[in-house]
């Protein structure tokens, strides 16, 4: 709200500046001055007119200020220090439309669709909480750009032919000598026993050499597509990905399309790309050295920037292979193909079918390599910006991807390719304790534990819900006795999911976070079930007070607070220790808009924060309900619901629900 008001006003001082100096301004900042009595919006434009006009800033600013028409939202305009015009907004008017927000369209660049691609977890295992993390990133983001107009597509990549599928199925094929029907006939959690298996296989390889042998043969026949190996695998990857979606949604994460890599082999999209790099002579074929019978692309031969002079042809440990001497392909080259169809380039379309239905009705749709669809009647793709949430450990891939555009002469597409990193996370010695992972003594005295799934440590992300759902389905059930079962599993989902998700949010993408229940799930300090019950408490008192005077209800007090005698009073009772609050409660789109723009939800959850203490603090200070002044009653409960309504809307952009009671 805050935001969209500051853009009418650069809007307007630009409109004038040049209608009266001639002069356009190359950009207009708006500043925050350090003291509410300054003012609330500094604009240092005069000092970039003073260079045009040839004057000092403070007279080029006294002009402007006695001059100036009214802007919109504006209570007047003062000259301050060397050469700033300090603006002072309407307090009432912010504060009637944060208390009654209107419909009016959000801020969006109108660039076309923005695809943001995450989880993209190996369908041959369990999720971990590392996936969590990048899951409950992705899916923010994707919700901060949806607050602000943008159009958004979901996608979760699905490495199905990749070297971690191929190792399941020699675990299935050579370690346990299974069929295809004797894998389909596992009981139990699928995902889980996969877990297993997959930790079994590195040994299995470490036992004989020929093992490791098998690898490659598996994956050229799952490349092929033919053949029980490649059934194994197809079986392996979809009850997996069934597995894995039904564990994101149990943290309100969803996906519009799932592209499968497969596809991207048969329906050759890869072999086109390929045949394009060569062309394009972004790739060699190595003749000699250690890349010996492989395509690599030449680590120092495409910058992120744009092509640099090679030093010379001999091989570099930085060089990425694409494709291997075995005729294979690494998962970056067919990344290059994925991204190019992503962004609209590629020249070709995947077929599509229906994979999932959510509960709320929404379908998420897979790609296929059969025509079962006319592929030019899809929506997906053709993206106009495309955000990649990966690790940060692939960063030198990702960075191949980018010069494998820029090789092909896209460099406008590359520089909107963005990769959305992050760091590792691991788990507190004690959640391991919790979780009942055996730690050496070293371990125990790390700040956190590495998880690995290859070497079967780590926690599985059901496994992790599950207990967060346990621990807070006690502290509620502790705090409200009577409350029927039912109601108990509710209030635990939210808060569990809640914690989860603010404490994978608040810290910046660049942190390695250390996991740890006790610290998640507190009511107290920086956490989601803090924000929740700061919501929560807020409700209560509303119940409470409307219990007593109906006047007071949400209804009522926009009437309330309209009344002539109301209105006067507002000039008056908007102090600046209550302007504070209501200027902290407006910046929630400014906050939305800065984390776009540095792709950093952490910010978001930090000022949300920030918010709920603001408004403990003020319910601590102000007797609301025992206030006997009915207009001032009325000012107090309007400017709580301000605080909550946003803080609430806040809570709603990070995923986190707010239930009844806590």
């Amino acid at each position: 709200m805050l935001e969209s008001l500051i853009d009418r006003i650069k809007d307007r001082l630009v409109a004038y500046v040049k209608d009266r100096y001639g002069y356009s301004l190359l950009q207009v900042v708006a500043e925050q001055p350090p003291k509410v009595e300054l003012g609330d919006l500094a604009f240092p434009f005069c000092f970039e007119l003073a260079k045009h006009l040839r004057k000092a800033p403070r007279q080029i600013a006294a002009e402007i200020a006695q001059d100036l028409p009214d802007l919109p939202g504006v209570a007047k305009v003062e000259v301050a220090g060397p050469g700033y015009l300090n603006c002072f907004l309407k307090r009432d008017d912010i504060f009637r439309k944060l208390l009654q927000p209107t419909e009016d369209q959000p801020f969006h660049l109108d660039s076309g669709k923005v695809i943001v691609e995450h989880t993209n977890i190996n369908p041959n295992k369990a999720a971990h909480i590392g996936h969590l993390r990048n899951a409950v990133l992705g899916d923010t983001f994707a919700r901060l750009l949806r607050s602000v107009g943008e159009r958004v597509e979901v996608q979760n990549y699905i490495d199905d032919t990749g070297v971690q599928v191929a190792d399941v199925v020699v675990g299935f094929k050579y370690l346990q000598k299974k069929t295809l029907e004797e894998v389909k006939a596992l009981p139990g959690n699928f995902d889980y026993y996969c877990w297993d298996l997959y930790a079994r296989v590195s040994s299995f390889y470490e036992a004989a050499p020929e093992n490791r042998e098998l690898r490659g043969r598996t994956l050229r026949e799952i490349e092929a597509g033919e053949g029980e190996t490649a059934d194994i695998a197809r079986y392996v990857s979809r009850t997996i990905v069934r597995c894995h979606l039904e564990t994101m949604n149990r943290i309100g994460v969803a996906y519009d399309l799932l592209p499968k890599e497969s596809d991207i082999l048969h329906l050759n999209f890869w072999s086109h790309a390929f045949q394009r790099l060569k062309d394009a002579k972004a790739i060699h074929y190595e003749t000699d050295g250690k890349h010996r019978g492989c395509w690599v692309m030449r680590a120092g031969e495409y910058s992120l920037h744009g092509r640099v002079r090679s030093t010379d042809n001999a091989g570099h440990e930085e060089d990425k292979i694409i494709v291997r001497s075995n005729g294979t392909v690494t998962y970056v080259g067919k990344d290059i193909a994925y991204q190019l169809w992503k962004l609209g380039l590629l020249g070709m379309d995947f077929f599509y079918r229906p994979f999932h239905t959510y509960p709320d009705g929404h379908r998420v749709m897979m790609t296929s390599s059969e025509a079962n669809q006319d592929p030019t009647d899809s929506n997906f793709g053709r993206g106009e910006r495309v955000y990649n949430v990966i690790d940060s450990r692939q960063s030198y891939l990702q960075n191949i991807v980018v010069a494998g555009l820029r090789a092909l002469g896209f460099h406008l597409q590359a520089d909107r390719s963005t990769h959305f990193s992050y760091e590792m996370v691991g788990l507190s010695p004690a959640c391991c304790q919790d979780l009942g992972i055996r730690l050496s003594e070293e371990d125990r005295r790390r700040p956190y534990v590495e998880v690995s799934g290859r070497k079967g440590l780590g926690v599985k992300a059901d496994d992790l819900i599950d207990r967060l759902l346990e621990k807070s389905a006690a502290e509620v059930q502790a705090r409200h006795p009577q409350l029927p079962a039912g109601e108990v599993e509710a209030i635990a989902r939210s808060i569990a999911v809640g914690a989860l998700r603010y404490f994978l949010l608040k810290y910046t993408r660049n942190s390695i976070i250390a996991f740890d229940f006790r610290e998640a799930l507190s009511f107290e300090g920086e956490t989601g079930p803090y924000l929740q019950y700061t919501v929560v408490r807020i409700n209560s008192i509303f119940r409470k007070v409307e219990a007593l005077d109906s006047r007071f209800s949400r209804q009522s007090l926009l009437e309330f607070m309209d009344q002539p005698k109301a209105a006067a009073f507002l000039g008056q009772a908007i102090s600046d220790d209550f302007w504070t609050l209501l200027y902290l409660a407006a910046q929630l789109e400014t906050q939305v808009r800065v984390a776009i723009h540095t792709c950093e939800p952490a910010g978001v959850a930090k000022y949300l924060f920030n918010l709920a203490q603001a408004l403990n603090h003020f319910y601590h200070r102000h007797r609301i309900k025992d206030e006997p002044d009915p207009l001032r009653k009325g000012f107090y409960l309007a400017l709580i619901t301000i605080l909550r309504d946003q803080l609430q809307q806040g809570l709603d952009l990070l995923g986190i629900s707010v239930p009844e009671r806590m």
